[in-house]
């Protein structure tokens, strides 16, 4: 299966199939060298986790520095020097009192928007598109159930080495060498504004399929069907990793998803419905019953 689909991969970039309609994108979702934030926010769900992420930096930032100050006040004010004759109370009812409401307080308006944030990733809407996942050791399988036909997707450089004939792959699919180790063979495309909807599921052990700058991570568990959902609000190329240990090759198990105009996503359809001998888009179900 793996030869298939590399020369499948390789058939598209030769002769330029419709499948490639979606070249020349902007790469927007990959790490970047000396970088201490997250990846730009390309979907409403990534965007809430930023924004709850920031609100409780700064709840920790002023939790840390009040005790830093009462630390520092009780070093200065009660060390033995300045203090010889230590009080001998046992009891403060109201100190007590407060320093058990005030962290319930503020962990009830924690989840006052938290748990709205995690109950729009769980509740998931009916999908504009539908893909089934599944996660093997060490690659990523693809269907597009609305159109029944599918692909499985590899690591570009099977020897994990970069030379010459990886950095010519990569080239030939439309990446740089800056890309290797993230780029895969065939990406999913997707188009922009659009729900999808994604049903993970692993083949062999626990996988976990993300994608960062959509705020998406799912574990792919063997004989279980979970889902997740996203709506890219930008085009461009997006890199994800197998967010699960699950082998030796664990690190080289990439995923990659375009997202594309509609006129691109449909005529990249069209494509990979032919090459991938998927149902055709004027195909009549309903008559075919």
């Amino acid at each position: 299966m793996r030869n298939t689909s590399k020369l499948l991969a390789a058939m598209a970039a030769l002769t330029a199939l419709p499948a490639q309609a979606q070249d020349n994108l902007e790469i927007v979702g990959k790490p970047v060298a000396h970088g201490i934030g997250f990846q730009p926010a390309a979907t409403e769900l990534a965007s809430d986790l930023h924004w709850l992420d920031g609100m409780l930096l700064v709840i920790i930032g002023f939790i840390t520095l009040f005790v830093t100050i009462l630390l520092a006040y009780a070093i200065i004010r009660f060390n033995r020097r300045a203090n010889p004759t230590p009080a001998k109370f046992t009891h403060n009812s109201p100190l007590e009192v407060a320093w058990t409401l005030v962290p319930i307080l503020i962990l009830v308006f924690i989840g006052a928007f938290s748990l709205p944030v995690l109950f729009k990733q769980q509740e998931i809407p009916e999908g504009d598109i539908n893909i089934k996942v599944t996660g093997y050791q060490w690659y990523w399988g693809y269907e597009y159930t609305d159109h029944d036909f599918g692909f499985e997707s590899f690591l570009i450089g099977e020897g994990k080495v970069l030379n010459d004939e990886v950095v010519a792959e990569l080239e030939a699919a439309g990446y740089s060498r800056d890309e290797f180790l993230l780029a895969t063979d065939t990406a999913v495309v997707v188009p922009v504004n659009k729900t999808v909807v994604m049903q993970v599921t692993g083949a062999d052990v626990i996988h976990s399929w993300t994608i960062p700058a959509f705020g998406v991570k799912q574990d792919a568990v063997p004989g279980r069907l979970a889902q997740l959902w996203f709506k890219a609000e930008r085009e461009g190329v997006y890199f994800g990793q197998c967010s699960e240990l699950c082998g030796k090759d664990h690190a080289y198990m990439p995923i990659t998803v375009k997202v594309v105009s509609q006129e691109a996503y449909d005529a990249w359809l069209k494509g990979a419905i032919d090459q991938y001998a998927g149902t055709p888009l004027d195909f009549d179900v309903a008559s075919a019953n």
